[in-house]
C-alpha cells in the first residue's frame, strides 16, 4: 500500500445504522469507526438518548445495525 492509499483509507468515514423493521425510511444513523463502535462521549445529549433507544429497540422496532462507509 503506498502512501497516498494509507491516507485515502484513513480518511474513510463509517456510520452504524439502524434501519425500521416496520417502516423502512425511518431509522438512526450514528458515526463509527470501522469496527462498529460510536464514541458516545462525543455526541451530542439528543444523539446520545437517541442512539442508547436504537440499542434498546432492535429486533423489536429497529434492524440489526449494519456499518456503512459515508460517501
Amino acid at each position: 500500500m503506498d502512501k497516498s492509499t494509507a491516507v485515502a483509507a484513513s480518511q474513510i468515514r463509517y456510520e452504524l445504522r439502524f434501519t425500521g423493521l416496520f417502516d423502512r425510511g425511518r431509522g438512526y444513523a450514528f458515526p463509527c469507526d470501522a469496527g462498529g463502535k460510536v464514541d458516545v462521549d462525543c455526541l451530542t445529549d439528543r444523539g446520545r438518548t437517541s442512539y442508547l433507544f436504537a440499542r434498546a429497540v432492535v429486533g423489536t422496532e429497529l434492524s440489526e445495525p449494519i456499518v456503512l462507509p459515508v460517501p
